[in-house]
Parts: C-alpha cells; sequence; structure tokens
C-alpha cells in the first residue's frame, strides 16, 4: 500500500482525529481517575486484556483467514474512541469518567497495540515471516507519532485558547471523519479482494461488539460498580477507536484485508451500541453516581 491516499491521507486524518480528542482533554481527566480507581481498573482490564482474550478466541472460533484474524486482533487491542462519551451522555453514563478512560486507554494504546499485534503475526504468522510485517520499534514510534503527540498538541491549544478550542472542537471532529471516510472507501475500492474479506468479517466483528458491550456493562454491575458508571464502562469498552486500527494496518503495516475487521466493525457498533443502550436503560432512572 504505496498510494499517498493512504501513506499520508490516512495517518493526517488520524491526527486530526486526535488532535480534536486534545481540544476536549485536560490534566484533570487523566487526574480524575485516582478518585474512582476501581472502576477504571474494572474498566481497563476488560479493555486490555479480556477483550484481546475474547477476540482470540472468536478468531479460532470462526477459522479466520490469518491476515483478517491479526485485523482481529489489532481491533480489540485499540482503545475507546471518543464516540464512547456520545453514546455514554445518550443513555446518561458518567461522561466524566469516559472522558478520562479515554485518555488513559489513549496513551496504553502506544503498549498495547504493539504487543496484541506482534502476539497474533507471530501465532498466526500470515505472510510466512512475520518480521515483514510486524510493529518493530520504529513503527511503534510511527504509532505513538500519530496517536498521542496530535492528542498533546490539542490539549496545549485548549490550556491557552479556551474559546478557539471550544468553536474547532466539532468543525475538526466532522472534517477529518468525512476525511477519514473518503481515504478508507477509496483504499477498499482499488483493492479487489476487499470485498470478499468483507464477507468473511461481517458475522464476527457483530458478535464481537455485542460480546463487547455486554462485558463492558455487566462486568462492573456484578461486582457493585452503580449504573451510570457500567452504562460508561461499557460504551468506552464496546465502542473501540476503529480509526486507529485501520491507520496500522494500512498506513503502518501496509494491508487492506488486515483493515477489513476494524472498517466493519466502525459501520456495526453504533447501531448495535444504540440497541444495546436503550435495553439496558429503557426499565431504570439512573440515580446520581455516589461520590467515592
Amino acid at each position: 500500500m504505496n498510494s499517498p491516499l493512504v501513506t499520508v491521507g490516512l495517518p493526517l486524518a488520524l491526527a486530526v482525529i486526535m488532535f480534536g480528542l486534545g481540544l476536549s482533554l485536560t490534566v484533570a481527566d487523566f487526574t480524575r481517575i485516582a478518585r474512582t480507581p476501581r472502576v477504571v481498573a474494572i474498566a481497563l482490564v476488560c479493555q486490555v486484556i479480556v477483550l484481546p482474550l475474547i477476540a482470540f478466541g472468536l478468531v479460532l472460533l470462526f477459522g479466520l483467514p490469518p491476515i483478517l484474524a491479526v485485523g482481529m486482533m489489532l481491533l480489540a487491542a485499540s482503545p475507546g474512541g471518543t464516540t464512547a462519551n456520545l453514546f455514554s451522555h445518550l443513555f446518561r453514563g458518567d461522561v466524566a469518567l469516559n472522558v478520562s478512560l479515554t485518555a488513559v486507554n489513549s496513551v496504553l494504546a502506544v503498549v498495547t497495540v504493539p504487543l496484541v499485534t506482534n502476539f497474533a503475526i507471530d501465532y498466526f504468522d500470515p505472510s510466512g515471516g512475520a518480521d515483514a510485517i510486524g510493529l518493530q520499534i520504529g513503527k511503534v514510534l510511527q504509532v505513538f507519532a500519530i496517536v498521542l503527540v496530535p492528542v498533546a498538541v490539542g490539549m496545549l491549544v485548549r490550556r491557552f485558547s479556551l474559546s478557539f478550542a471550544t468553536r474547532m472542537e466539532r468543525p475538526v471532529r466532522i472534517g477529518s471523519a468525512v476525511t477519514l471516510v473518503l481515504v478508507i472507501v477509496g483504499a477498499i475500492l482499488s483493492d479487489s479482494g476487499a470485498a470478499d474479506a468483507l464477507a468473511d468479517v461481517g458475522a464476527i466483528t457483530l458478535v464481537f461488539c455485542l460480546i463487547s458491550l455486554t462485558i463492558g456493562y455487566a462486568v462492573p454491575r456484578l461486582l457493585g460498580i452503580h449504573i451510570r458508571q457500567a452504562i460508561a464502562c461499557s460504551m468506552e469498552v464496546g465502542l473501540h477507536n476503529s480509526t486507529i486500527a485501520i491507520t496500522i494496518a494500512l498506513s503502518v503495516i501496509g494491508s487492506i484485508e488486515m483493515a477489513m475487521p476494524a472498517a466493519v466493525y466502525g459501520v456495526v457498533m453504533f447501531p448495535l451500541a444504540a440497541t444495546f443502550g436503550w435495553l439496558i436503560t429503557r426499565r431504570r432512572t439512573p440515580r446520581t453516581v455516589p461520590a467515592e
């Protein structure tokens, strides 16, 4: 994948998206986790450990081809995205918790995504030589640059010009999302095997999304977490930042097929999250979150 559309356009779109995330964050969003450490720990364990294990089991169960299997693992390792904040707000979740989890997850992803992806590459060995497409140190630094640096810049802009950050947050999100869609569609249309790959991952991404949302809600509730925080965890765990997975697959590793699970997931997660949120809240009226 040496097309400028992918090698330049996709990382640029992701950088702008992460810059938009930075415009909505403050240092307090990172430090706030100290006030609810138990909830944060539960959500992070579900996100970082449980989901990759579930994705691995699903990949073996569905018998995915090796490249798509690695793509599923890459998706499972990706952090929650800003979409989780929106859905949490719609269904009366603890949005402040979502923002904090998104901030922490975005930092952790620099370590967890390469670890999980390289494990999957070594296990499934899609090219007959894992070293050829793995995330080596240079590529890990590339991921760091396109994920964390724009976030830091966005936070600095917000720190020194809150009014500008507030005005630009929405236009940046919309513009970057449109650019991202155009780049991904262009890349898929240029690959003759993309349609087959899309058909192969439709069912598994749907099942994985449902399991992610369910685990993100059920585990905190079983451990005594308040419903508003459980809703926040569900959306954070269930709605992955598929943009990161797509960018790594296309522009860092250079495989359209590997990006297919994240591309399909980015579509199916919206109606599934909306339905799931409605089901878990339709008979409940959440109370104020108790102080911890």
